[in-house]
């Protein structure tokens, strides 16, 4: 029995390489695909946990609040706003967002981007336009850090805005980042053991502001604005300072990750794991008045030991005495 032998041609055989080389690479691009789109759902509902958490422990926003979030046009107020907007058609309470935006009057800052933003998400806006920025150029001079000065107008105004829009709550995009490293910059150079709360009462008693993304990493908010493609618009005061001291903190705790692996994580953690009395401040704990009651004291001053420091069975403390 003769055997049949088929061959293709030159022509046929590379054609059927290219499509089997075409199926290959289609079907990776399609598993790409797909571990992108997990991955991006992951840190959206990681988000929204994160978010949803910092709200439920700081019981930032309630029943029936107007919550104006202040929207820089940067990565991190877009994504509160993003994340907010989420929430609140999962949440079992009823709240409104209403989006406000200062137009600092900033050279080149291009006013119809935000606008055109936010109709197209559908939100409720206010364009508070103020030329803070010729104040403050003309108030702080060349290469002088203008931050606190931009913080102090913007502030101000924002308070107004909020009166007149009737919001119980105004919300910033801080992130956790940024609460350490104010934590720092007050340490370092204020001498102060001070950081940015997630939610106070502003000076003047008559607002509360919320930070709702807390526990958020930077690094997730920088992520999920390239997911999200928000429309960045770059600041020319602040964003323009390239010797801030924090932006030294900034690279600070990046080095610290870097090489130590959960440090920082540890320090947030401090933060909100507090010993009064195993500081040195007399206004936050009256060591004034502190004496013997003969009574045990879970946070005396064993409580930061990881262990109890054993006395020897005879209850003697033998001393080693220097023979110089």
């Amino acid at each position: 029995m003769q055997a049949l032998n088929v061959s293709l041609t030159p022509g046929a055989s590379e054609a059927a390489a290219a499509e089997s080389t075409a199926q290959s690479a289609a079907q990776s691009a399609s598993k790409s695909a797909e571990k992108i789109a997990y991955e991006n759902n992951k840190l959206h509902k990681r988000l929204c946990r994160l978010v949803g958490q910092a709200i439920g422990d700081f019981n930032m926003i309630e029943e029936g609040d107007k919550v104006m979030v202040c929207l820089s046009g940067g990565k991190d107020s877009y994504a509160l706003l993003d994340i907010l907007m989420t929430l609140r058609e999962r949440a079992p309470i009823n709240f409104e967002i209403v989006a406000v935006n200062l137009d600092q009057k900033q050279p080149n800052f291009p006013a119809d981007i935000l606008p055109a933003y936010l109709e197209k998400i559908g939100i409720p806006y206010h364009i508070e336009n103020q030329d803070t920025y010729s104040i403050v150029k003309r108030l702080i001079p060349e290469g002088k850090t203008t931050c606190s000065l931009c913080s102090r107008l913007r502030r101000g105004i924002l308070y107004r805005v909020a009166d007149e829009l009737g919001a119980t709550k105004i919300a910033l995009g801080h992130h956790r980042d940024d609460i350490m490293e104010t934590f720092f910059l007050n340490m370092f150079f204020g001498g102060k053991l001070k950081g940015m709360p997630a939610k106070l009462q502003s000076d003047d008693g008559k607002h509360i502001v919320i930070r709702p993304m807390a526990y958020v990493k930077e690094a997730d908010t920088e992520r999920y604005a390239q997911v999200r493609q928000f429309p960045i618009i770059p600041c020319d005061l602040c964003g323009s300072q390239e010797n801030l001291q924090r932006k030294q903190i900034k690279n600070l705790m990046r080095e610290w990750e870097k090489k130590h692996p959960g440090r920082v994580d540890n320090i947030f953690s401090a933060l909100s794991t507090v010993a009064p009395s195993h500081l040195m401040d007399r206004n936050l704990f009256n060591f004034q008045d502190l004496k013997l009651d003969g009574n045990a004291n879970p946070n005396g001053d064993i409580a930061f030991d990881d262990e109890p420091c054993a006395t020897p069975a005879t209850g003697v403390i033998q001393l080693q005495l220097d023979q110089d």
